[in-house]
């Protein structure tokens, strides 16, 4: 790695302080106040902190931090990687991820939607990967249509190597400027924002994961790798087991696309696999624990795809506790709650707590589903019998939960 200019290495030193002293004194895990103070004694640092390294970008709506977080542990085989373990996916995270592992030859960075092409042209990565685009935090990052756009314009002319989904035709349409592509096939279970054409605006004509405008020549294309059930199929039509320790199709999905990275770094499937089975827990997401006798698996939903992924995941003989917060890094709009289809949840126990519990509280009496309202997430937790619960939450709200667990991880 090329030694750093005086000045970012000062830089650098103090927002490492200024992370540790935050963490020391609990008041965060440090991931974004240190890069704070780095940007403000010099500006240029992600840029310079980036530099020689090989570097993947990870952005999508959901998904964003668990594949971060399978990139980083499979392309560990090949050595140190630095990476934004615990999402802070804006600039300053970054910064304070790269400042942490200075010498690391791989860095594999999430990124928020609406910061890839401001990150993408900063830092020069020469991978990104690109997952999904659903309806999200609309009063902050506006329309998903876009901030597709916005993708398609960045990676436009850039030398770059985007590992995409090609089963969400808005991520194809963002993705399809760039000059190299992998397409991956690993599906999309929430379309309610892609039945029209991004390219003309007709209507897409849609069959299982396949897709066609119905007005013009865009058209899902041909993926070299294939999420098929349980396995994945790789570009030599090999099919490979994933037996995953994370649960779910989504996770499944997110593992797909790992393993396509992993074939640019040069990487082969039987090395990389076996690292994505040591990953059990992402940032609290998918953690037991322990509090008064009542094991609880706490799940992050932050929008209307993920609550799809999160009661796919959740045990429908089991009580629930639902939290929702509105604070900004939420968005304070909570109207998405009228797109998520909460009566998959009629006959159980559902408890309501967070922030925005009457908001939640109003959605679910309209879907016709029965809950207890609580004051705190601790009065729903002693409302639970010995035994197990799981907990949907979302971003703001799961934080404070595992907060209360020491950010259990």
């Amino acid at each position: 790695m090329t030694q750093l200019p005086l000045r970012a290495q000062l830089a650098s030193a103090l927002g490492r302080t200024a992370a540790t002293l935050s963490r020391v004194t609990g008041r965060g895990d440090g991931s974004v106040i240190g890069g704070r103070v780095g940007l403000i004694l010099e500006p240029d640092l992600l840029r310079k902190l980036a530099a020689d390294r090989k570097l993947v970008l990870v952005s999508a709506t959901n998904g964003k931090t668990t594949t971060t977080r399978l990139i980083t542990s499979e392309l560990q085989e090949l050595g140190e990687v630095a990476t934004n373990a615990f999402g802070a996916n804006m600039p300053a995270g970054h910064v304070s991820a790269l400042s942490q592992a200075k010498q690391a030859p791989f860095a594999v960075l999430e990124v928020d939607e609406k910061y890839l092409p401001e990150v993408l042209d900063t830092t020069g990565a020469t991978v990104i990967c690109l997952m999904n685009l659903s309806r999200d935090q609309m009063d902050r990052a506006a329309e998903i249509w876009l901030l597709a756009q916005k993708w398609r314009r960045a990676l436009a002319g850039k030398d770059v190597h985007v590992v995409a989904n090609c089963d969400d035709p808005l991520v194809t349409w963002g993705a399809s400027t760039a000059t190299r592509v992998t397409w991956v096939s690993c599906g999309q279970p929430w379309k309610e924002d892609s039945w029209c054409c991004p390219e003309c605006g007709g209507p897409l004509d849609r069959k299982g994961d396949d897709w066609a405008c119905r007005e013009c020549t865009f058209r899902r294309p041909e993926p070299t790798w294939v999420l098929d059930d349980d396995a994945v199929i790789d570009p030599r039509r090999q099919r490979w087991v994933l037996d995953l320790r994370l649960p779910g199709r989504a996770n499944r999905a997110n593992a797909a696309v790992a393993l396509a990275v992993a074939g640019l770094f040069g990487l082969p499937v039987e090395r990389a696999l076996p690292r994505l089975r040591e990953v059990t827990s992402v940032a609290g997401r998918y953690t037991m624990v322990e509090k008064d006798g009542r094991s609880l698996r706490l799940l992050l939903a932050k929008n209307p795809a993920g609550w799809l992924e999160a009661f796919e995941v959740s045990d429908p003989a089991l009580p629930i506790i639902l939290s929702v917060n509105a604070q900004g890094p939420d968005g304070r709009d909570t109207s998405w709650l009228w797109d998520v289809d909460y009566r998959i949840l009629v006959g159980r126990p559902v408890y309501v707590t967070g922030e925005r519990r009457l908001d939640l509280a109003l959605r679910l009496d309209v879907a016709g589903v029965p809950f207890q309202l609580c004051e705190t997430f601790g009065d729903a937790v002693a409302g639970q019998a010995p035994g197990r619960v799981d907990v949907i939450a979302n971003y703001t709200a799961f934080q404070q939960i595992r907060a209360e667990f020491g950010r259990a991880v």
